[in-house]
């Protein structure tokens, strides 16, 4: 089984590990090498993986090439088997300075103990959309139901999604890394690149801490969301460079509790709530929370769409101290979102839009028209706050505000001029919940 035993082999116990050592001495002494130093330097680096806290797996220890041509699939589907089985702590390693083809694959939990992925090299996705043939095509590296699983190490997700972007952009594509119904989850130091669809989405998910991400794919790659959030709660993401197709984040139906801090976007369409309420479905979204983003070349800056006739509700979200460069559109809702090559009729019912804040968003429109805040007919929006709004023109020229069933006040000095038809009394701006301040 040569070093892939060794990798997995159990140390716990002491007579084994005196057997182990006295039977390599002994193979020493009749090969003429001498002293402990040559033991230890003979020995596999494989055969020290194990601590007391912690299994160390790597994936060219179960055969995994690494040269970026042969199918490494099957290698990284055995090294996750075993280290989701494994009674103690483990860490995955993928080595650096290695490229590993990796088919569609499933890390499928739950598993024994923690599990942490530890990625310095690149892994790469085929180029060729017809391997999916006879599979899912939104997977790709599928990671369902795992708890407390880290994923790090500062190497490359490579989508490889070139050939997908040549396709309709409506189809079904994968998207590169997927966690669904993942609890207490740290992706955290890796890079994410040319994804087929979206780069990193997180459905069902819970507790989860995202930190130090480039994720960047070309500014004409379609639907190529950066991050993801769907259907889950208390989402922290910080500290990431996202320059993409799409949405640097997106969050969707059914999520709440989701703090956004020091986020550099662009290109791509900037950070959205949305779209929501499509074919009259229900959604909610709430407690999201944007403090610190630099947003630079986009087609939006801060955003919520969402469809006529849907129903639910966006509430307590708040976006703050953000600087815009050339932003075509710097703040916008959009309640007549329409995604269609059909017209969309406006519908009596829609998603309830209150309590929403705008505070300290400054910098430069591509466009006249700086802020839209078009809302439904039906179902206006309530309670918006805006404060500290300074967005010029980048080309010098004025900007301005547009307003349709949306009420809410202001305070300090806010430009282009709000046009709320009046000032809602005793509105406060949207702060942080209690456990926004404690992630």
């Amino acid at each position: 089984m040569g070093s892939s035993y060794i990798s997995c082999f159990n140390f716990s116990s002491y007579s084994k590990s005196v057997t182990l050592f006295a039977s390599l001495y002994f193979v020493l002494i009749s090969a003429n090498v001498s002293g402990f130093d040559s033991l230890i330097q003979l020995l596999p680096t494989s055969a020290f993986l194990r601590t007391k806290s912690e299994t160390l797996f790597r994936v060219d220890d179960f055969g995994a090439a690494g040269d970026g041509i042969t199918d490494d699939t099957n290698s990284f589907k055995d090294v996750w088997d075993m280290a989701c089985s494994s009674p103690s702590r483990s860490k995955i390693v993928i080595p650096a300075g290695y490229s590993f083809l990796v088919r569609s694959i499933n890390f499928a939990g739950p598993c024994r103990s923690k599990v942490s992925l530890r990625i310095a090299g690149t892994i790469l996705a085929p180029k060729d959309p017809e391997v999916w043939d006879g599979l899912n095509p939104r997977k790709w590296l599928y990671f369902i139901k795992v708890k407390h699983l880290t994923v790090e190490g500062g190497g490359i997700i490579n989508g490889m999604g070139q050939e997908w972007w040549t396709r309709s952009c409506k189809v079904n594509r994968t998207n590169a890394l997927t966690f669904h119904k993942c609890n207490n989850l740290k992706v955290r130091n890796i890079k994410i690149f040319n994804s087929q669809q979206m780069h990193l989405a997180f459905t069902d998910c819970k507790h989860v801490a995202v930190s130090q991400l480039i994720v960047l794919a070309p500014a004409d790659s379609p639907n190529t969301d950066a991050i993801h959030i769907s259907s889950s709660t208390q989402i922290n993401i910080k500290d990431c460079t996202i320059g993409t197709g799409d949405d640097c984040i997106s969050i969707v139906g059914n999520s709440s509790r989701i703090k956004v801090k020091n986020i550099v976007c662009g290109p791509g369409h900037g950070i959205s709530i949305g779209s929501l309420g499509k074919s009259n479905s229900w959604s909610q979204v709430y407690n999201v929370h944007v403090d610190g983003a630099s947003i630079s070349n986009t087609e939006n800056g801060v955003r919520i769409k969402t469809w006529q006739g849907g129903s639910g509700f966006v509430r307590k979200v708040s976006f703050k101290n953000v600087w815009m460069e050339n932003v075509s559109n710097p703040i916008i809702i959009d309640q007549y979102y329409c995604d269609s090559t059909e017209p969309c009729s406006n519908q009596t019912s829609n998603i309830r839009i209150d309590n929403i804040s705008f505070v300290g968003i400054k910098g430069t429109s591509a466009t006249e028209r700086a802020i839209t805040i078009a809302c439904s007919d039906s179902c206006p929006c309530r309670k918006l706050y805006l404060e500290d709004i300074q967005l010029t023109s980048f080309s010098g020229d004025p900007t301005s505000f547009f307003c349709w069933q949306a009420y809410g006040t202001t305070s300090g000095l806010n430009y282009p001029p709000p046009c709320f038809p009046c000032n809602e009394k005793n509105l406060q701006p949207t702060v942080l919940s209690n456990w926004s301040r404690s992630t």
